[in-house]
Order: structure tokens, then sequence, then C-alpha cells
């Protein structure tokens, strides 16, 4: 079983804060490698105006992804899942020989219970929690850890997280990073350009017979 760690996001663009956070991750959680999950879009964002193609967003990731154990993908929309929960059913199913555990900043966690069916989400696979500044002490007071408190797992055993039953949730601290997407856009509103739309070429992993 190679532990692996499902990152979800719009990439919209893919950013160093995204490589930094990841990388974090691998060497906590002992992973295999991080699978960023590019979404083709975010049900809880209905403006989506600013949203750069799927194809610029996935050549963002993999440009930033280069030379890490970091696998960027467009999976779910070859699936044509649009959420976590139904993404999370299949790649289970697909990947027998993976262990996934779901990354999340404390930022999401804050809106996690909007989620459609996060509490079958939290009993599908273990979740990280990644402290994020301005976000960490509110995290601890949103309505999805009313339930998730209870199966709060140590820090210090976050290695062992494959041996965890779901629901599991660790909450790890590294060094904040403050970059954003929504920075990076302020500072290049025209970034999906110097993407081409060819260069997008999906490096998900072949799927497992069964």
């Amino acid at each position: 079983m190679k532990p692996t760690g499902l990152l979800g996001g719009s990439f919209n663009p893919a950013h160093a804060g995204h490589r930094n956070v990841s990388l974090a991750a691998i060497r906590a959680l002992g992973l295999d490698e991080v699978w960023w999950l590019v979404s083709p879009g975010n049900p809880l964002k209905a403006d989506a105006k600013d949203m750069a193609p799927l194809a610029a967003r996935l050549a963002s990731a993999r440009a930033m992804a280069r030379h890490a154990r970091i696998r960027p993908s467009a999976i779910e929309a070859r699936l044509g899942t649009r959420y976590t929960v139904d993404t999370l059913a299949h790649l289970v199913r697909l990947y027998p020989d993976r262990r996934f555990i779901w990354l999340m900043g404390a930022d999401n966690l804050g809106q996690f219970h909007r989620w459609r069916q996060w509490r079958r989400i939290a009993r599908t696979v273990p979740i990280a929690v990644i402290a994020r500044p301005g976000y960490d002490r509110a995290s601890q007071a949103v309505r999805a850890m009313g339930w998730l408190r209870h199966f709060v797992r140590p820090v210090g055993q976050s290695r062992e997280w494959t041996r965890w039953r779901p629901p599991a949730l660790v909450l790890l601290r590294f060094r904040p990073d403050p970059r954003s997407a929504t920075q990076a856009r302020l500072a290049n509103p025209q970034w999906h350009l110097t993407f081409s739309p060819t260069s997008a070429r999906d490096t998900s992993p072949r799927r497992t017979a069964s």
C-alpha cells in the first residue's frame, strides 16, 4: 500500500505555497507522493469569472510540481465527478494499492460542513488539516469540528496514519506560508496566457487492475 496524499483545489494558479505544504506533508506523514486534484470547478464558488481554463490551471500545477513527488491530475474531469465524496469513492476503488489521506487547509475546514456528505468523506479516508495563517485558532471552533474533534489523533503519531481507521483527523503545523492564488492573480491577472492549452497533459497514474 503506497501512502498517498490528496490535495484538491482550483489551483488558479498553482503557487509555491501549494508546493511547500505538499513537501512538508510528505515528510510529516511519510507519503510516497501527493496528488494534486485540479478541480474542473468548485461547487461552493458560484462566481467563476476569474477562473482560468482547466488546461491552464493543470499546466501551472505541472510546472510548480516539477522535480518533486507531486503528481498533478485532472482525474475529476475524466471521472465526471464534481464533489469530493464521489471522487474519493472512485479513487479508493480504482487504486487498491494506494492508501489515501485527504490534505486540507485550516481555511477549508471552516466550510467543510458545507461539503456534500462531509461525514462520509471523513469515514472514507483519514484527514490531515494543515494550519494556515489567520485560520488556526478559528478552525477549532468551526461547525465540523463539533463532530470531528472526537476523532483527532496525536500529531506525534502522524506517520502511523495508515493504521488509522476513519474517521481520523490529525492537525499539522508547518512554517506559515502567506502566499495564495488570490495574490498571484492580483499580481498577474493574465497569468494563464503563459501556458499553452496543449501543455496540460494529464499525468494521473494508470488504473490498478482489480
